[in-house]
């Protein structure tokens, strides 16, 4: 639903797309399926909108407006990010657009400005922080788990049969499990290339979601059972595994310490939006009443 921050609208565009934003991230993590926290979503998208409002207002009072030439830059920052085509089909939208995009990295070069206003105090961190930084965070320093696996793969075409594909290799695995050598049987009856039979390392997110299933829940050297993908038929032997490992600290401490330079820029910052929220105005917008008789 639309609301106001201090008289200004954010519409129901403007929360859709900060909202897609925001659950694609977290989809990206394997955080999410479907539209199970789609309501928690929401919330972030709201609280995000008028965070972002309120930076803008303040950067608007605070910050000079940028040069012609600071927002030419902007726009060729804009253009080389998208693309020509994607860009000149986003100005060619409605009339006046091009203007409305000069517009808005106007207001975004201001609310940089104000940020790094907000910034510029910040202490570098002591050896000491980033190592706590480091264990406390442990989980983003650690690799993921890895499995390596050779398959042999059936995709019936059109107008084979899908059940001969399955019995098939229903077939090859009973010869597998009698003790025939597995990549001699991927070369004779996989559909794939013999450089596809062994698919080396891989972590989750590789590959199809039901492959991956199969493949890390074995033990090394297992053979599994026929099992179906959106790729056809698949049997897979799991030929080693890799732990997940947490990387020596000394060896990422130039990233920790750009993660905790971020992370106090992230609480400067929402010191500014505590600080402004406490003086804003943030209204909702009435849903429109219905027309008599309609």
């Amino acid at each position: 639903m639309p609301f106001l921050v201090n008289g200004h609208t954010v519409d129901d565009d403007l929360l859709g797309a900060e909202f897609s934003s925001i659950k694609s991230y977290f989809e990206s993590l394997g955080n999410v399926s479907c539209c199970e926290r789609d309501d928690e979503f929401r919330g972030y998208a709201r609280e995000n909108m008028i965070a972002k409002m309120l930076l803008a207002e303040e950067a608007e009072r605070r910050i000079a407006a940028p040069s012609e030439a600071e927002i030419d830059q902007a726009i060729e920052r804009i253009r080389q990010e998208q693309g020509e085509f994607q860009f000149q089909a986003m100005v060619a939208l409605s009339p006046g657009q091009m203007e409305t995009v000069r517009r808005d990295a106007a207001l975004n070069i201001r609310t940089q400005k104000l940020l790094e206003e907000q910034w510029r105090d910040l202490p570098q961190p002591t050896d000491e922080q980033l190592r706590q930084f480091y264990q406390d965070h442990i989980a983003i320093f650690t690799s993921q788990p890895q499995v390596r696996a050779s398959h042999i793969s059936k995709n019936p075409g059109k107008g084979e049969s899908r059940e001969q594909a399955y019995q098939d290799l229903c077939e090859v695995r009973r010869q597998l499990l009698g003790g025939a050598d597995f990549d001699e049987m991927a070369r004779i009856h996989s559909d794939k290339g013999k450089e596809q039979i062994d698919l080396g390392f891989f972590k989750r997110g590789e590959f199809p979601e039901e492959f991956e299933l199969v493949c890390f829940s074995m033990q090394v050297g297992e053979i599994s059972p026929v099992f179906s993908s959106t790729y056809g038929y698949h049997i897979a032997k799991l030929t080693d595994r890799q732990p997940a490992v947490a990387k020596p600290f000394e060896e990422i401490r130039e990233l920790a310490s750009q993660l905790w330079l971020e992370e106090q820029r992230k609480a400067k910052t929402q010191e500014l939006v505590t600080e402004l929220r406490k003086t804003a105005v943030i209204e909702e917008v009435p849903e429109t009443a219905p027309v008599a008789g309609a």
